[in-house]
């Protein structure tokens, strides 16, 4: 591992675009579990409930994702790991384009990395929005409600349906956000993969478009991921770990 670690260390230092691409595994270490793992939501709630066909025509439905994102704490208490430290440091030592993430936890932001380069192609889950006039909301305004029988969750400004600022099944990513991190891949010289099976698609494109651009490629992620064949440096184990000496290896060959 460690001279896969100090290959990657290399390719951070000698590349002018680097482009981080993360997934669940990178929030992992933060407690918070694969949707998709034995310990994730879908074992928990109904995934039919995160429809937007349901969201939209349920009230039921809509208040039964409220109550399940407050008891479940929002991910509002949820802190960066190693990983996400990591990141945020190859921002702060210019060596860093753009963050894409597949998560809607924040933790990028909470670790440091500046918001504008961090394209959340799924959402954020601290936001809530307006599907009418599309104003933005804190998550936080669902935690001082008691979300009664009676209680219907609307925009302040103009009355209209609010929802998580997330991609419900059924609906397409944000297009401009799409656009931009296409744009980012397309024209990086590295990308790195941090925590994704690279299984979800729109998003799981990027990294085969950086590939296709003349891109290297570094997958770091627990157990294989859908494009393990087009990877430059493999490495399998926790993000946390792995990130935290390639970070000391950059800094190690930059001094």
């Amino acid at each position: 591992m460690e001279v896969r670690i100090n290959k990657i260390a290399e390719l951070i230092v000698t590349s002018k675009k680097i482009v981080i691409f993360t997934g669940a595994g990178i929030s992992t270490e933060s407690g918070i579990p694969d949707f998709r793992g034995p310990q994730g939501l879908w074992t928990k709630v109904d995934p039919d409930d995160f429809t937007i066909d349901k969201f939209l025509r349920s009230e039921d439905t809509r208040r039964r994702m409220w109550q399940n994102l407050k008891d479940g704490g929002l991910m509002s208490d949820v802190q960066p790991n190693r990983a996400h430290y990591a990141v945020a440091e190859l921002e702060k030592i210019g060596k860093l384009s753009c963050v894409i993430t597949q998560n809607v936890d924040n933790l990028h932001q909470k670790a440091g990395n500046s918001p504008h380069l961090v394209y959340e192609l799924h959402g954020n889950l601290q936001r809530i929005v307006c599907m009418q006039c599309h104003k933005r909301y804190p998550i936080d305004i669902v935690k001082e409600q008691s979300l009664s029988s009676d209680y219907t969750l609307s925009c302040a400004s103009c009355k209209g349906l609010l929802k998580p600022d997330v991609v419900l099944f059924g609906e397409m990513l944000p297009q401009d956000v799409l656009a931009r991190a296409t744009q980012e891949a397309n024209s990086c010289d590295f990308l790195m993969v941090i925590g994704s099976s690279l299984f979800v698609y729109p998003a799981a494109y990027l990294p085969l478009y950086a590939k296709r651009a003349g891109a290297k490629i570094a997958i770091i992620n627990m157990g294989e991921t859908q494009q393990d064949g087009i990877a430059d440096v493999r490495v399998d184990a926790p993000a946390g770990e792995v990130m935290s000496k390639i970070l000391e290896r950059v800094k190690a060959i930059s001094m």
